[in-house]
């Protein structure tokens, strides 16, 4: 009986200790995993952000449609300004700007030109892939991965768009929102710490998840990370 009671109690020593270390090293782990898995969602939502800006420049609004949004990142052209040369001291100081400087240039008037001292100064606005230009991380191929949550079930960013937000001056803005669920990204992981995290955000009037822009109120576009 005595030895019976010995290894009971050897058992319970062992499994209180590994009780011990487990409600330590879980939450750290959790934490490590969360913070390595949220770099590569945030990356993605701050894709989303700038896709959105390009198409908001040439389309007045956003879109609520990844099928949208992808085909104007596929077929779209951005202008760029391609610089050649650049202003001195001195003809700052004499009152010459790079909006006055490209309009000489513009209108070749060669004694003109080289009175200012602008022979090998140029600025020209062309046309380029936008997305070759924007993101040169992404191609034809796969720009549609933009839209898949990284470490999920294959689960979608969710899109909102709200383009008819008028602010208190009448001025109407368009508003968009990109957004993964904690549930989302972090489901394989210890349920109770996943469940402790929503359950903290939530408490705090928080987003549970990773959030960027808004569809409430204009925020810069602004991520709930920054």
């Amino acid at each position: 009986m005595k030895t019976v009671i010995k290894i009971l109690l050897s058992l319970s020593i062992v499994l209180l200790s590994y009780l011990c270390v487990a409600s330590i090293i879980t939450p750290i782990r959790f934490e490590r995993i969360k913070n390595q898995r949220e770099k590569d969602v945030i990356q993605c939502l701050v894709d989303i952000r700038k896709a959105q800006i390009e198409f908001k420049d040439q389309n007045k609004r956003y879109t609520a449609s990844f099928d949208t949004l992808f085909h104007f990142l596929k077929t779209a052209k951005k202008k760029i300004v391609m610089k050649e040369g650049f202003l001195t001291d001195k003809q700052l100081e004499a009152g010459l700007t790079e909006a006055k400087a490209a309009e000489i240039v513009r209108k070749g008037n060669q004694k003109e030109i080289a009175e200012y001292g602008l022979q090998n100064f140029r600025r020209d606005t062309i046309l380029t892939d936008l997305l070759e230009e924007v993101f040169p991380n992404y191609n034809r191929d796969n720009i549609d991965k933009m839209r898949i949550i990284p470490y999920s079930k294959n689960e979608e960013f969710t899109l909102k768009v709200n383009n008819n937000y008028t602010n208190i001056s009448g001025i109407r803005i368009p508003l968009f929102e990109a957004s993964a669920l904690y549930e989302s990204y972090l489901y394989d992981l210890n349920r109770q710490e996943l469940l402790n995290l929503i359950d903290r955000t939530l408490k705090l009037g928080k987003f549970p998840g990773l959030k960027v822009g808004s569809i409430e109120e204009p925020n810069n576009n602004a991520g709930n990370w920054e």
